[in-house]
């Protein structure tokens, strides 16, 4: 199977790109409601935990079977529906803004539209460049700006608006909304018919050696660095009654701005040689954040997140680049579906804090985390080297 299209019209890429920018803020916007969420309706762990479960369960889901339906059916047949899905779970999550079962409802959609378009529209994105090079970054750009972008707007409105069960949500109705009518403009791709051998899981690229030495180890800090740096540190430097949504919303900004910053100088990298620089910065972004918690700083907190950051857009745009390489036409929505899963792991780092933190302190965990990004380091580096030489 292949994609092309009849006429090559570089603005196209665009179009997708912004509905990836929507559906990546509607998924990320929820992340400082929680804290609005704990103080408003006194939820508790269990609950707030509850809430990721829910959007996990079914995220997961929606990228194993997206990205190979996209292979099948085409991109846009599978993007544009769940593209005009992600603004219906914010309304859920605004119109039951005190009713948890309509609150977990929004966020199981809201997954279901993520696992379902991030896989199959990095992939379109990657049909309607005109070049290779630059698309793991624009889908990666595409997909950052939203993620970073929409928590920080929600913080700023959940900390200073009216109503904060409310008002955080009504920016994305409307940027969907725009999203999935521009989104229906761009050009769809055929996809031919290939021979049912074709179609064993996981595609054939995902049980390759290299997939396994340079591109898998490294994708669970992709969402395992921002995850710490917007809700395991803010936690960490602050007590239960002073953590407000807008220094949630600072943490955001400080980890994606620099996140999304690097990723042009991402691209002047080696794949393999990006994924060993994001690590060492994932090794910098732990420690000093494990000085953070040590000394309750605020300050050393915010630098943390910038180096976290920094790890998250380069193991991102390298990763997606590597998945790009290994893969072809027929099979780019699957394998770029399963780098992602491998990379929404890193969700479950605020979790690995938790558990760590009762066997071995607040500091010594985040100690523990850098220790192991520093053994990554050294398989990352052995697997470019063990590359290079049988290259030679």
């Amino acid at each position: 199977m292949s994609f092309r299209l009849s006429r090559a019209v570089p603005v196209h890429w665009l179009k997708v790109a912004l509905v990836m920018f929507a559906v990546g803020w509607g998924a990320n916007q929820f992340s400082p409601m929680l804290i609005v969420y704990r103080h408003e309706l006194g939820l508790g762990p269990g609950a707030i935990a509850g809430l990721f479960v829910i959007y996990a369960i079914t995220l997961v889901p929606g990228l194993l079977i997206g990205g190979p339906l996209s292979d099948r059916l085409g991109r846009r047949a599978v993007v544009l529906p769940f593209a005009a899905l992600s603004p219906v779970a914010t309304l859920l999550l605004a119109t039951g803004s005190r009713d948890l079962v309509v609150i977990g409802a929004g966020r199981a959609l809201a997954g279901l539209c993520s696992g379902m378009v991030f896989g199959p529209a990095t992939a379109w994105v990657r049909d309607l460049s005109e070049d290779d090079g630059p698309s793991a970054r624009r889908a990666a750009l595409a997909l950052s700006a939203g993620f970073g972008l929409g928590p920080v707007v929600a913080a700023l409105l959940a900390q200073w608006s009216a109503d904060p069960l409310v008002v955080p949500y009504l920016p994305h109705l409307a940027l969907g909304l725009v999203a999935f009518a521009i989104g229906c403009t761009a050009p769809g791709t055929r996809p031919q018919r290939r021979a049912a051998a074709d179609r064993s899981w996981p595609p054939a690229p995902v049980r390759t050696r290299r997939f396994w030495l340079t591109v898998a180890p490294a994708a669970p800090l992709v969402f395992g660095t921002v995850s710490i740096a917007i809700v395991v540190l803010p936690e960490e430097v602050t007590s239960a009654h002073s953590l407000s949504a807008a220094y949630a919303g600072v943490m955001t900004a400080l980890a994606f701005l620099p996140g999304i910053g690097i990723q042009r100088f991402a691209r002047r990298l080696a794949p393999e040689t990006g994924m060993i620089v994001g690590t060492g910065a994932a090794v910098a972004g732990a420690a000093i954040g494990a000085a953070a918690v040590a000394g309750a700083s605020q300050l050393l907190a915010g630098l943390a997140a910038v180096f976290l950051g920094m790890a998250y857009g380069l193991c991102l745009v390298c990763g997606l680049r590597q998945s790009e390489q290994l893969s072809d036409d027929h099979d780019r929505g699957a394998v770029v579906a399963c780098y992602y899963v491998l990379a929404y792991l890193g969700f479950g780092a605020p979790y690995a804090v938790t558990g760590l933190n009762a066997l071995a302190g607040q500091p010594a965990t985040l100690v523990i985390l850098a220790a192991v990004a520093v053994l990554l380091l050294g398989w990352l580096s052995r697997g470019a080297g063990e590359r290079v030489r049988a290259e030679a």
